[in-house]
C-alpha cells in the first residue's frame, strides 16, 4: 500500500496524458501495477494512483465460475457505449482506503483499449468487470467514487479518512 496515493493528494485529481508508445517501460510499469494491486488487495488500480499520469489501467475480472484470477492490463481505454440500464453497488478505492458507499453506474458498458501486445481491443463488459473498468476510467480523468456522493456522505467520508490518517492506520 505504500506506494499508492492517498486522497487528497493532488496527483489523483490530474487527467493522465495517453501512452504514446508501449514499450518494455510501460510493460514493467503494468506489471507493477498488478503486484501492487494484489498485495493491497484490490481488483483495479490506475496509474496515476502510483503518481504516474499515463492512461493506463489494471484490473482483476476473476472468473466467476472458477474464482481464478484474471489480470489485464488497459492502454489508453476509452468507454465508447454505456447502458441505459444502471446498477447499485458498493465501492471502496485503494486511494481512499477503508471507505466505502453505494454507487450507481451503468450496468454494461462497450469500450476501446491497447492491449500489451500493441493490439486494439474492443470488446463489451458487463457486471463488476464494467464497474471496476468505470471506476479505474474515472482515475484517469481525475474523478474519484465520492465525487458520485452528495456533499454529506463525501464530507463524511473524508472525515473518517483523515481521522485513520492522523492516528497512523494509513
Amino acid at each position: 500500500m505504500k506506494d499508492i496515493l492517498i486522497f487528497p493528494n493532488n496527483i489523483l485529481r490530474q487527467k493522465a496524458l495517453p501512452v504514446e508508445k508501449i514499450s518494455n517501460e510501460e510493460i514493467k510499469l503494468s506489471k507493477k501495477m498488478i503486484k501492487i494491486m494484489t498485495e493491497a488487495p484490490g481488483i483495479g488500480l490506475a496509474a496515476p494512483q502510483l503518481g504516474k499520469l499515463l492512461r493506463i489501467i489494471t484490473i482483476n475480472a476473476k472468473d466467476p465460475e472458477t474464482e481464478k484470477d484474471n489480470f489485464s492490463t488497459l492502454f489508453n481505454p476509452e468507454i465508447m457505449w454505456y447502458s441505459k440500464k444502471k446498477i447499485i453497488m458498493e465501492e471502496g478505492c485503494l486511494s481512499i482506503p477503508h471507505q466505502f458507499a453505494d454507487i450507481e453506474r451503468p450496468e454494461k458498458i462497450s469500450l476501446k483499449y491497447v492491449d500489451n501486445s500493441n493490439k486494439i481491443v474492443e470488446k463489451e463488459v458487463e457486471g463488476i468487470e464494467a464497474r471496476v473498468i468505470q471506476h479505474e476510467v474515472d482515475h484517469l480523468e481525475g474523478k474519484l467514487f465520492i465525487d458520485y456522493l452528495s456533499s454529506l456522505k463525501r464530507n463524511i467520508i473524508i472525515k473518517k479518512l483523515k481521522k485513520l490518517v492522523k492516528k497512523g492506520e494509513i
